[in-house]
């Protein structure tokens, strides 16, 4: 994520200084196994339902129900955890989600009704660990007043990009190559390993944000989505995540429609490695532009970028196109972040982050179940239109409720990592 900071030239700490950070590898490590679940678990169903039933429909209806459920309950559980502390949240959660995937995995192979499947993805979605912004949240409480808070919040950007390189290519690879229920297997064992071994370093977790009784505004804390920038940026975030759930299950069907499945890894990589590339390069720059203007140049070409794919009928073109899409996603998506750090109180800045989280996943969802019923209709290439119309209607909101997204001078702050950050004072 781009730094709010207006540093000048050279004095920038790097990513090299921050991971030597004392104790930074404990949670970092369990913290990357833990937060792979949100990038494999709807592709991973996607593969499985539609391996079992024969449909992308049904198995975009299925992906796209644990994906709402995702979005709807990280906020909830970004409040929890800054309230109890992040093991009481996260123990219990990574048990249920574990449980929860193996019961779908089950229902799934035995050829169960849609609607077992789909009550079992209620709670696989809903109990995703927010690993993300746990790990931003102990940075913040490791380096707290520390000019490599920057940092952090691009290495932490980098590493969400990373993780939708690694996610979606080791469930396709698994569930192509092993069996349709592998990737689901995997994503729950990473699930229940590191988010169990994430939990135990409670050393670095910060400690339990509770209200003082009686003290002023106890019962009125603001809600993120008080902020109008919030709803703009959710609706932003939405739009990115069709792109990601419009490609998971076009390229699936894309590559099964050529007679090459085993493709679809290294298709879907290609999109994610430009996306993971383009992040690195945002987070090393010291953008001397505002992000409100840079989310309003870089989102056009996001759109631009997805329009060409409905079109790309070799697998050869399809793949530069995707790698294209890619590198358009990431200045976008961490631009949208680093407008949160200036636009919400810091009360309120873990819940603002969990809500664009869940905004991604609830496009991703839509965006799996539109394209599957637009390729079960009218052919693989049908579902790539989603990408394009889920982002050309999220930038003319963007356009028409940009003001929102500039903050008032007293509120312009420099990152602070996610959750219990104090504003410090920026050029």
């Amino acid at each position: 994520m781009a730094s709010t900071v207006h540093d000048s030239p050279g004095t920038r700490p790097g990513y090299g200084q921050l991971l030597r950070t004392r104790g930074a590898w404990t949670f970092l490590l369990p913290g990357f196994l833990a937060r792979q679940p949100f990038a494999m678990l709807t592709i991973g169903i996607l593969l499985l339902v539609s391996d079992t039933t024969g449909s992308y429909g049904t198995a975009g209806t299925v992906s796209a129900t644990a994906g709402v459920a995702m979005a709807l309950f990280a906020p909830q559980a970004g409040k929890l955890a800054d309230r109890f502390g992040q093991a009481a949240v996260l123990i219990p959660g990574v048990v249920v989600h574990a449980a929860a995937i193996t019961l779908l995995t089950a229902l799934a192979l035995s050829h169960a009704p849609l609607w077992a499947l789909l009550a079992a993805a209620v709670p696989a979605g809903a109990s995703t660990p927010q690993i993300g912004p746990m790990v931003r949240a102990r940075w913040a409480n490791k380096l707290e007043g520390s000019p490599l808070m920057a940092t952090a919040a691009a290495f932490e950007s980098v590493t969400d990009e990373f993780t939708f390189v690694i996610g979606p290519v080791l469930a396709t690879a698994l569930c192509t190559n092993v069996h349709p229920a592998a990737g689901l297997a995997a994503e729950a064992a990473l699930t229940l390993l590191g988010g169990l071994l994430f939990a135990s370093q409670r050393g670095t977790q910060p400690q339990p944000h509770r209200p003082a009784a009686g003290a002023a505004g106890d019962g009125k804390r603001v809600s993120a989505l008080s902020v109008p920038g919030v709803r703009v940026l959710a609706v932003v975030m939405l739009g990115i995540g069709t792109v990601f759930g419009g490609m998971q299950v076009s390229m699936t069907a894309f590559t099964e429609a050529a007679g090459k499945p085993d493709m679809n890894g290294l298709m879907y990589g290609a999109f994610a490695a430009g996306n993971m590339i383009a992040g690195i390069v945002c987070g090393v720059v010291a953008w001397k532009s505002s992000p409100q203007r840079r989310l309003l140049l870089a989102y056009p070409l996001l759109v631009l970028a997805t329009t060409p794919l409905w079109a790309a009928h070799a697998m050869l073109l399809l793949g530069a196109v995707g790698l294209v899409v890619g590198l358009c996603i990431a200045p976008s998506l961490i631009t949208g972040y680093t407008l949160v750090e200036r636009l919400v109180p810091a009360g309120a800045r873990t819940e603002a982050f969990t809500w664009l989280t869940g905004a991604v996943g609830l496009g991703q969802a839509a965006g799996a179940t539109v394209g599957g019923q637009l390729i079960d209709g009218h052919g693989a290439s049908a579902g790539f239109l989603v990408p394009l119309g889920g982002t050309a209607a999220a930038l003319l909101v963007l356009l028409a409720l940009r003001r929102a997204l500039t903050p008032a001078p007293s509120s312009v702050v420099a990152a602070r990592g996610v959750g219990h950050r104090e504003p410090v004072a920026v050029d």
